[in-house]
């Protein structure tokens, strides 16, 4: 019987850390997104649906399906003419901008 209730303490446990892990990241997602149409202006120059962007500067992002650690990389280094970011977004949101630009384009 005690086993019985650690058991189910435990699942409650994980289940309240994933609901809350879910809603973590849509937020984190849901501030990528703001971060990508607005202060970050990557729509004027990259195409991605789920921003709803169509611009042909930079890399189709549709197309390329960057990882996190591209995204990150690019975005806080600048590439090619996209210039870096590190002076221009915190780290936070460029980090944002990476975890929506990622899971938006794969």
């Amino acid at each position: 019987n005690m086993i019985y209730k650690k058991n189910f303490t435990v699942l409650i446990l994980i289940f309240i850390f994933f609901v809350f892990k879910i809603s973590y990241s849509d937020d984190v997602f849901e501030k990528g997104k703001e971060i990508f149409l607005n202060d970050g202006n990557c729509a004027s120059c990259h195409t991605l649906s789920d921003a709803k962007s169509i611009a042909v500067i930079g890399p189709n992002l549709d197309e390329i399906r960057p990882t996190l650690e591209v995204v990150l990389a690019t975005v806080t280094n600048g590439v090619g003419v996209m210039p870096a970011y590190q002076d221009i977004l915190s780290k936070e949101e460029i980090e944002a901008v990476a975890h929506y630009v990622s899971k938006a384009s794969n």
